[in-house]
């Protein structure tokens, strides 16, 4: 089947819209293709511009843990579009959000809602500079922030290699007080510490790193830093964005036993709307405007369809016990079965997974770090996804995302997905 109308609107987005996309990945410059124009979406799959049919593997990047269209988040926006679609005022909404989240997150005692991931990782900054006062902040090689102008920074080489601009537009000034260490590397970020003693107010860290490909932490990696930023007096701040609701009702937090100062959600929280917040201890968040001195605000802030949409998510994956273990299983029977069926063909590959993401490698592997995930084969995955579009399976375009499965995925759905990748092995 032809794909003219995707790639006529794509010839017409790039008349009015930079790179023809409003977020850079989504142009499948890496993978060598055109994006494909998406008209609709229902359970595990999406239908493109021109009719072509597609099993679904980036869920909207995430947010999508229940699949496309679920009938228990259309008819919550339904039902609140009803009312209206936002007023800039309180809504009882916002508190139902609120309390869910820290009902469900360990480490939150208090929440603030915001629009999207960015905005929620560059909010908790804020704060744990303002909290601590100090201005220096660690981050991790591969892991990826958001956009705001102090995590938008290249990795340096070296131990405690101060941040250069990732990207014009961001002064030197700025990146500079960023610290990019190597993921997994507790050793590097004592160094940090010792080096810049008394100046970093915080570490943020995906706990499972998430763009980098799929990268799992080191058993003693997350507890390490929970230590040291305990005993240098700097905030730990968990970036859960992708991670929180995907990994179980409490995040990564929960699976691994531990307790940041502060956490970022966004993605599933939204229930596929644009959203984000981020909280933590009480102590930590009062210092938040208009009862704090550190100032943060958003027109949109707790808006009555995200929150109508994330609530109507999260009660339905709380409603049923039964449904992480059947992610796992999906997830498990996904990734290893692409795994396996490459390696049979004689392909260097690994695989890292936790819960329902996973990444397949095309690379020898271990993949620990950014560093060992920048090996990779990337010409090869890209012939890798375009074989897979074609023949109806939507993955990520770049080798350094993951794959997430939902609930309205099935073992039919992964036999139907290893069925088409076992013809692609064979010629790759």
């Amino acid at each position: 089947m032809s794909q003219d109308n995707s790639r006529k609107l794509f010839e017409e987005a790039r008349r009015i819209i930079p790179g023809g996309v409003n977020s850079p990945v989504r142009a499948c410059r890496s993978v060598g293709a055109e994006p494909l124009f998406i008209a609709r979406g229902q359970g595990a799959r999406i239908w493109d511009a021109d009719g072509r049919e597609y099993l679904d593997y980036v869920g909207s990047w995430g947010p999508l843990i229940l699949g496309h269209a679920h009938p228990a988040v259309l008819a919550a926006l339904g039902e609140t579009m009803a009312s209206g679609t936002s007023f800039g005022a309180p809504t009882a909404l916002e508190c139902d959000m609120a309390r869910l989240l820290v009902d469900c997150v360990p480490s939150m005692d208090m929440v603030r809602l915001v629009n999207s991931g960015t905005e929620a990782t560059m909010s908790a900054i804020r704060l744990a500079r303002g909290v601590t006062g100090r201005s220096r902040i660690v981050k991790f090689d591969g892991c990826y922030h958001g956009h705001a102008d102090s995590l938008l920074v290249a990795a340096g080489s070296g131990v405690a290699t101060l941040g250069i601009p990732g990207s014009p537009g961001v002064p030197e000034e700025i990146a500079g007080l960023t610290l990019s260490l190597p993921y997994n590397d507790l050793e590097a970020v004592r160094a940090a510490f010792e080096k810049y003693d008394g100046q970093i107010a915080t570490v943020i860290v995906e706990p499972v790193a998430g763009n980098m490909g799929v990268v799992p932490p080191r058993e003693d990696f997350l507890p390490g830093l929970a230590e040291l930023t305990r005993t240098h007096g700097a905030l730990l701040i968990f970036d859960e964005v992708i991670t929180g609701f995907r990994l179980g009702l409490g995040g990564a937090q929960a699976r691994y036993g531990l307790d940041p100062d502060l956490t970022c959600l966004g993605k599933i929280i939204g229930g596929g709307l644009p959203v984000g917040a981020f909280g933590g201890k009480k102590a930590i968040m009062s210092r938040l405007a208009p009862e704090g001195d550190v100032y943060q605000a958003g027109t949109l802030s707790g808006n009555p369809l995200a929150m109508a949409a994330g609530r109507a998510a999260i009660e339905t994956l709380r409603a049923d016990p039964g449904l992480y273990d059947r992610l796992e299983q999906t997830s498990a029977a996904l990734a290893e079965g692409l795994i396996e069926r490459a390696r049979k063909q004689g392909l260097e590959v690994s695989g890292n997974r936790v819960g329902s993401m996973s990444t397949l490698f095309f690379n020898p592997g271990p993949v620990t770090d950014y560093a060992s995930a920048l090996r990779s084969d990337t010409t090869r995955y890209g012939r890798f996804y375009r074989a897979m579009r074609e023949r109806g399976v939507y993955l990520a375009p770049s080798q350094f995302e993951a794959t997430m499965v939902s609930t309205a995925h099935g073992l039919g759905e992964v036999d139907q997905t290893l069925a088409v990748a076992d013809q692609i092995f064979k010629y790759l």
